[in-house]
């Protein structure tokens, strides 16, 4: 299965709290932490609802 690496960029302050959930769930913390996650519908549907907070790179 393909892979790709999630970035945080932005900060989840004043966000929604379920903003703030998915991010958590990603395992991202500090901006500029980067995870690897498979290419899954479940998590490409997760970083869509936080797109403007993460960047992302195919592995």
């Amino acid at each position: 299965m393909a892979k790709i690496k999630v970035r945080k960029d932005r900060s989840a302050i004043g966000r929604p709290e379920r903003q703030k959930r998915v991010l958590e769930s990603l395992g991202l913390r500090k901006i500029g932490q980067v995870v690897e996650h498979d290419d899954t519908p479940a998590i490409l549907g997760m970083v869509n609802k936080i797109k403007h907070l993460v960047s992302i790179v195919e592995a």
